[in-house]
């Protein structure tokens, strides 16, 4: 399903690491019912700081934090950060939370089509001096977020691209959480975080 799921071209090739997947689609009997859903779509998906009540228990919080290192309560716009509270043991140096930051939000239409997808990657921690990356997933990793209105079908789908565990730490304390979390997080997290997300993301 993603090579249908990027025609906004957000995600990228992978060259190491691993590749996952997840993606949900729903269809409407009518294109005009699918074109008025998908506006409450791409607004659940700018909407970032909802995402841990779209996706539900034992998942993810999100908050967004602009460049001035200010949380803020609006659509995410790139350049910001997702300062992100995942379940279990926090990054040090990211004082407890994880970050990424959105490198690219991209929207495309074409006939019977249109489509909205966002690139984040993990980052060091916008509110501290600290140049390690603060985050459970290398540098190389990305996820990308992408909505796809396909006629009557709409496609939510999050793409992890070159993931491998972060082992650009400070301590060894933080560097064996990097690694334990970035495991688990391919074979747990990711997996149950990105589906819950993508079906509360399409949930009528």
């Amino acid at each position: 399903m993603m090579e249908s799921n990027n025609l906004t071209g957000i995600i990228p090739e992978n060259y190491t690491g691993r590749i996952i997947d997840t993606d949900h689609t729903i269809e409407f009997e009518t294109i005009e019912e699918a074109t008025s859903f998908f506006e409450v779509v791409k607004t659940r998906l700018l909407n970032v700081n909802s995402w841990s009540k779209i996706a539900g228990v034992l998942t993810a919080e999100f908050q967004v934090v602009d460049n001035a290192g200010n949380e803020v309560n609006r659509s995410v716009r790139k350049g910001d950060f997702f300062k992100i509270d995942v379940p279990g043991p926090g990054s040090i140096d990211g004082e407890g939370y994880d970050w990424v930051r959105v490198e690219e939000i991209k929207s495309v239409s074409e006939a019977g089509m249109e489509s909205l997808g966002i690139r984040v990657r993990p980052s060091t921690n916008p509110l501290n001096n600290d140049e390690h990356i603060s985050h459970f997933y290398s540098e190389q990793s990305t996820s990308n977020f992408v909505v796809t209105r396909d006629k009557r079908k709409i496609t939510a789908g999050v793409y992890d691209r070159n993931t491998k565990p972060n082992l650009d730490a400070d301590t060894p304390l933080n560097k064996a959480r990097h690694w334990i979390v970035g495991l688990s997080a391919v074979v747990w997290f990711s997996k149950y975080q990105w589906h819950r997300l993508v079906e509360g993301l399409l949930s009528r």
